[in-house]
């Protein structure tokens, strides 16, 4: 896997390679908003995952999720607070963006 200084080096790489979507977080599902797809878990792959710490705020943590979906044709990049400021998700996505290179 790759990596990368800084959360937009990243996400440049990524769309570059061909994650050209933007993906949201909802509560159970991702949402393309572009397409007004969504996503439940079962729907898509978490291919990689990269973590980022602010410079001056080690609270300032995101992550970037490179994901295609199974069926639709989409990849895309999601891109989340991590640790305490991460969005509210259900047991069963927080378990999908989980992410274990060797699953």
């Amino acid at each position: 896997m790759k990596s990368y200084d800084t959360l937009s080096e990243a996400i440049r790489d990524l769309q570059q390679r061909g994650y050209t979507e933007n993906f949201n977080l909802e509560k159970d599902c991702l949402n393309c908003e572009q397409h007004g797809i969504y996503l439940c878990p079962e729907d898509f792959v978490v291919e990689e995952v990269y973590r980022f710490e602010g410079e001056t705020d080690p609270g300032d943590e995101n992550v970037v999720y490179a994901i295609s979906s199974k069926d639709k044709g989409l990849r895309g990049v999601l891109v989340n607070a991590f640790g305490m400021y991460a969005e509210e998700v259900s047991a069963e996505l927080a378990k999908k963006l989980h992410y274990d290179p060797k699953e």
